[in-house]
């Protein structure tokens, strides 16, 4: 995903009409009838889910004969279309495509699987009931990540709570870097956690605000690195997939979401077997886990982890609550039973458990995912604005809760000084806050013993990546670089199909401006990325999105003008690939492009999906 900026002005608070929402009752659909949320764990049939875990939750490897009937590329869709959920007929890689020795030409879509003879594309399928553990519990632990991030990234508002620095919750003993390389590089990982910071159960109230009575496991399937100048100047806050493939030391290749759990569990078990009590052993390898996840996130980014956060989901709903609700708007009216969406069209103000609904949502909106995306960054904005509004900040009252809800919800490492930070960040404004994914191969990939659906990374384009995005120092100085800011024109020099379009699509999913796309006129024989220099910051991020393809000078460019040359030997995100996904490249194998930067300022929150 792109990065988003969010620059601050005044918002005007419009609470709900009472006429939209009876105080006593449930809201009347576009029928007049009354909707009924499904009981916990029902889906909206009143059937019971599966529980988390159960056999059929987990992708099966479909037999060698179902494996051509299922494994059908489908044409990159258009950016209004809901993004086809993973396991649509996904399966482990057996044989490589054959290339199409047709060219891009000007309207044309890329050759398909189904011009070859082979079923035709699939429709969208409408949104159905999904496993707990697939939807709900890592969009609500998103909803609290990017929550306390705001208050991280606002974080000079603390300067008036005193007593923040005794009440949060400290670890000690982490393998933490110190900021030697010029910046803050904050690790947060959100916890769907039955607990709060201090470890004590939350109440029946408090669980049944979150809709989480009945999910039992602590997961962190929400893992964000932050990174802030030592001037303050700008934060930067990257998201990495929960189940990316990556190498976790000492235990080899997995999702990053469970390097936590996987790590504690083995450093548990030695440690019982040892002799520890199990209770005790219980408590002493969490730290086991917290560091394996840190070491994971710097290998994998290339970046040392000076801070870490554990984020709980009870934070979410206090922070909503602590401000007075959020403003946001509807574009039209939403009833949602499984994220317990239900709200009319307009501008509205949006209570804790209310709000968590609204950032979880993810069936029956237009553009599915992308549309949540968007939603959550629209609440970022519009929260960051309420917590530094002079209302929050004169108001003891709210200055009070901000501190509760951090205090009850929020763990950070011992050697963190709270209040040196927030002197940093007394500078820092909201539009110079942005947000980001880091770059993968495939969403639909599938790990080397073919049981599990993953995605796929390459971490040299992860670093190369970050290099970039995060503001790394080039051969020119300290210059840094927005990807709105660059054109990229993308030629096809090579005989494939669409690869230009393709490629070209993948690029500004990135949130690079898109440029020419067609054939060479004159033949190339490697892939390159020119611009007018080669240590230009934003060809350099360009290349490391295309899978690490070298830069070179070409001074007939202007300015913040990138040049992709493409070859029939390119094999990065977008090409013809050895699973036969190549037509689902462009929709599928990247983080899907958000709308337009989304600001804060002028009349209101913007209207969305």
């Amino acid at each position: 995903m792109p990065p988003v900026h969010y620059p601050l002005g005044a918002l005007t608070a419009v609470d709900r009409p009472s006429s939209d929402r009876p105080s006593g009752g449930r809201r009347l659909n576009s029928t007049g009838g009354r909707h009924q949320r499904p009981l916990a764990g029902e889906g909206p049939t009143g059937g019971r889910r599966r529980p988390r875990g159960a056999e059929s939750d987990v992708p099966r490897r479909p037999r060698a004969d179902e494996t051509s009937r299922r494994r059908v590329p489908r044409d990159p869709l258009p950016p209004e279309a809901p993004r086809p959920r993973r396991g649509d007929g996904a399966s482990p890689p057996s044989s490589r495509a054959a290339r199409s020795d047709r060219r891009d030409q000007p309207g044309r879509a890329p050759r398909s699987r189904a011009d070859a003879g082979g079923r035709p594309p699939r429709e969208p399928a409408p949104a159905s009931p999904t496993p707990a553990h697939s939807g709900r519990p890592l969009t609500r632990i998103i909803a609290a990540g990017v929550s306390v991030l705001v208050l991280i990234a606002t974080g000079y508002a603390w300067n008036q709570m005193t007593d923040l620095e005794n009440s949060i919750t400290k670890l000690g003993g982490l393998s933490l870097g110190s900021g030697k390389d010029g910046a803050v590089d904050i690790l947060m990982v959100g916890t769907d956690s039955r607990t709060d910071a201090q470890g004590n159960p939350l109440s029946e109230k408090e669980l049944a605000q979150l809709h989480s009575a009945d999910e039992v496991a602590t997961n962190t399937d929400t893992i964000l690195l932050i990174r802030i100048p030592n001037d303050g100047s700008s934060a930067t806050a990257m998201s990495i997939p929960r189940d990316s493939y990556v190498e976790v030391p000492g235990i080899g290749k997995t999702k990053i979401n469970s390097a936590y759990g996987s790590s504690k569990e083995a450093r548990r078990e030695a440690l019982v077997n040892d002799g520890m009590d199990l209770e005790q052993a219980d408590k002493k390898s969490v730290q086991a886990g917290r560091d394996a996840l840190i070491t994971t996130v710097a290998d994998l980014t290339g970046v040392e982890v000076d801070h870490y956060a554990e984020v709980g989901l009870l934070g979410f709903v206090l922070l909503t609550d602590a401000v007075g609700g959020v403003d946001v708007c509807l574009k039209a009216p939403v009833s949602e039973p499984f994220s317990g969406a239900d709200f009319p069209a307009g501008r509205q103000t949006l209570d804790g458990p209310e709000a968590l609904s609204f950032v979880r949502q993810r069936h029956d909106l237009p553009r599915g995912d992308l549309d949540r995306i968007v939603r959550q960054q629209v609440f970022m904005a519009s929260l960051a604005q309420k917590v530094l509004s002079a209302g929050t900040l004169s108001n003891p009252g709210k200055l009070g809760d901000l501190e509760n809800a951090v205090s009850r919800s929020v763990v950070i490492d011992q050697d963190w000084d709270i209040i040196k930070f927030v002197e940093q960040l007394k500078d820092l404004s909201g539009g110079r806050v942005q947000f980001a994914t880091i770059p993968v191969v495939t969403e639909q990939g599938w790990s080397d013993d073919g049981t599990q659906s993953v995605v796929e990374v390459d971490p040299a384009a992860v670093k190369a990546f970050t290099d970039g995005l995060l503001g790394e120092k080039n051969g020119t100085g300290e210059k840094k670089f927005a990807p709105s800011e660059y054109t990229v024109d993308v030629i096809n020099s090579g005989t494939v199909d669409g690869l230009a379009t393709n490629v070209s699509k993948i690029v500004a999913s990135k949130g690079f401006r898109t440029g020419e796309t067609g054939n060479a006129t004159n033949p190339s024989t490697d892939s390159t990325v020119l611009a007018a220099a080669t240590d230009d910051a934003g060809a350099k991020a360009v290349a490391g999105q295309l899978g690490g393809l070298p830069v070179k000078e070409d001074k007939t460019l202007a300015p913040n003008t990138v040049r992709v040359i493409l070859t029939d030997t390119y094999s990065g995100p977008g090409s013809i690939v050895d699973d036969g996904q190549q037509d689902s490249q462009s929709t599928e194998a990247t983080t899907p492009a958000p709308a337009p930067a989304i600001t804060a300022g002028g009349t209101g929150p913007e209207c969305v999906n």
